[in-house]
């Protein structure tokens, strides 16, 4: 990651050029009838987004067999206001798994005001998420405090994991039999032209985050004609299609949460772990130590301790309340701070279990993953000897997949020269979808551009604060406006500087976490992050 960065700061410090992107004619579509034979919106306000409308759409189960059976899937809305229209935004926050109604009403309140009002912002459940129906709960309180550490210190240790995610995929096979062979990308990107069917729309405009990058991308594949405007935001690598793609997030997050124990010393006047980086990560394992000796509150263990700084990978903005907790339990024993951590950032409730379910379903189902258990074993061994912090826990959340009920299918080559200009956002320390998958995608989207934020690690860059990435966004959505760089051996067409790294919060007395200020909680990037989530 280092490397990339330096390599890339070289090469695209240039001012970058900006051309206007012509957008790709409208296709006439047989099948596409008016609105108002489709969808019925009603009012779903909200207090944050009081525009906010809801719908439901009915989609083919198999869209081979489209006279077959029927799934719903649950649609939001913030329709536009501006005389003239640009048609439908279709946005998604990523997962796979991941909810989408209140989307919308984030990226119709986070534009500025005159690029929101020229569209129909739409949200959506995918297929088997959240209000669509049928919802996938595979197994009811599968994440519930404590379970077994995710490092194997014994072959029992071992067993009792592999155990437990083989249990999970029976249990899936058990109870959707019918629907497991149809939750994949491919059949979801056919649900986005569903929907754009059923607005009355001859082409769509789409917005998507992590997972979603690589949704849209699928989509365009199927359907370049009926692409008209293409945002995507912190890529998947289509050639790491799933199984490498995991790998490459164990040794990001280390990395990010070395940046993170490193921002944790250079504040040690405030946290008191230790003035080096190195000093503070010992500590931070000195503590996953003796949590696994005795979970805190009796409820976070050493897995649960992961799954609570790995948000931080994600968003430092989270870096502050995770220090302190840090700081509570390491420096005063305070169990309680970091139990409240763990309800904060890492317990899983219904809809996690929900987003969990369909993650796996989706992820198993797209591609091929290793048939031989030692395989899993041999990688995680080698990949943890460099990167401690997340291997093993990453390794169980997708080991379902090793004896997934359902074939897998062979993933979709996105390569396209079909399509107007599209435009990517890539932060060069990304964790979640690592800076190679967006110079990845770039390459494989032809005519495509790609902003990069330089030095930044967080995952999902736009609508989060940065105005230099935020202006490329919005005048491309105005005005169909990208950026081109000057040279051609150029990888970015234009480079944006690095959302400043948070300031740390001051802590009470005693006891030491619990009267941090949650400066976290109202931000705009943590608005956005929330709807994020993780293990996108």
């Amino acid at each position: 990651m280092t490397k990339r960065s330096g390599i890339l700061f070289a090469v695209c410090v240039a001012v970058a050029g900006l051309v206007t992107a012509v957008p790709p004619p409208a296709t006439a579509d047989a099948g596409a009838r008016p609105a108002a034979a489709h969808l019925r919106w009603t009012g779903c306000a909200t207090k944050a987004y009081p525009r906010l409308q809801c719908s439901t759409v009915s989609a083919p189960l198999d869209h081979d067999d489209p006279s077959g059976r029927r799934i719903t899937l649950a649609l939001s809305r913030v329709p536009h206001t501006a005389k003239k229209s640009q048609g439908p935004l279709l946005v998604n926050p990523g997962g796979p798994g991941g909810s989408g109604l209140t989307m919308a009403g984030f990226v119709a309140s986070a534009l500025p005001e005159e690029v929101a009002a020229q569209y129909d912002v739409i949200g959506f459940d995918p297929r088997g998420v959240g209000r669509s129906r049928p919802a996938l709960d595979c197994v009811p309180r599968y994440f519930a405090p404590v379970r077994p550490g995710s490092v194997p210190g014994s072959p029992a240790a071992e067993r009792a994991n592999r155990d437990r995610t083989r249990s999970f995929a029976e249990a899936c096979g058990r109870r959707y039999p019918d629907l497991l062979p149809f939750l994949d990308t491919v059949s979801a990107a056919k649900d986005l032209d569903v929907i754009r069917r059923a607005t009355g729309a001859r082409q769509i405009n789409y917005f998507g985050y992590s997972y979603g990058t690589y949704l849209g991308a699928v989509y365009a594949k199927l359907f370049p004609e009926r692409v008209r405007r293409l945002v995507l935001d912190s890529n998947v690598d289509p050639d790491d299609v799933w199984y490498d793609a995991n790998i490459a997030q164990d040794l990001a997050f280390d990395a990010r949460h070395k940046a993170f124990t490193a921002w944790v010393a250079k504040h040690d006047a405030t946290y008191r772990l230790g003035t080096g980086p190195a000093e503070v990560e010992r500590a931070w394992y000195a503590m996953r130590a003796a949590v696994e000796r005795r979970p805190a509150g009796g409820k976070v263990g050493p897995s649960e301790l992961e799954d609570t700084f790995l948000p931080g990978g994600y968003y430092d903005g989270y870096w502050p309340r995770l220090a302190g907790a840090f700081a509570a339990y390491a420096n005063d024993g305070d169990q309680d701070a970091l139990v409240e951590a763990y309800e904060r950032f890492g317990a899983v409730d219904a809809e996690g279990d929900n987003g969990y379910s369909v993650y796996v379903a989706v992820q198993c189902r797209d591609a091929r993953w290793p048939p031989f258990w030692n395989t899993w074993l041999g990688d995680s061994r080698r990949v943890h000897a460099k990167a401690p912090f997340f291997t093993w826990n990453n390794n169980w959340y997708n080991a379902p997949c090793a004896d997934w009920p359902v074939a897998p299918l062979n993933p979709v080559r996105v390569s396209n020269r079909a399509l107007g200009p599209v435009l990517l956002f890539q932060a060069t320390d990304d964790a979640a979808t690592p800076y190679q998958g967006g110079v990845t995608l770039h390459r494989r989207l032809h005519g495509s551009s790609l902003v990069v934020e330089q030095g930044g690690g967080n995952h999902g860059i736009t609508l989060g604060g940065n105005d230099c990435l935020d202006s490329y966004l919005a005048d491309y959505l105005a005005k169909g406006v990208v950026p081109r760089a000057r040279h051609g051996r150029d990888i970015a067409d234009a480079v944006c500087p690095r959302t400043p790294e948070p300031e740390p919060e001051p802590l009470a007395d005693a006891p030491a976490a619990k009267t941090v200020r949650r400066t976290d909680s109202g931000s705009r990037g943590a608005l956005l992050h929330r709807m994020l989530g993780t293990r996108a």
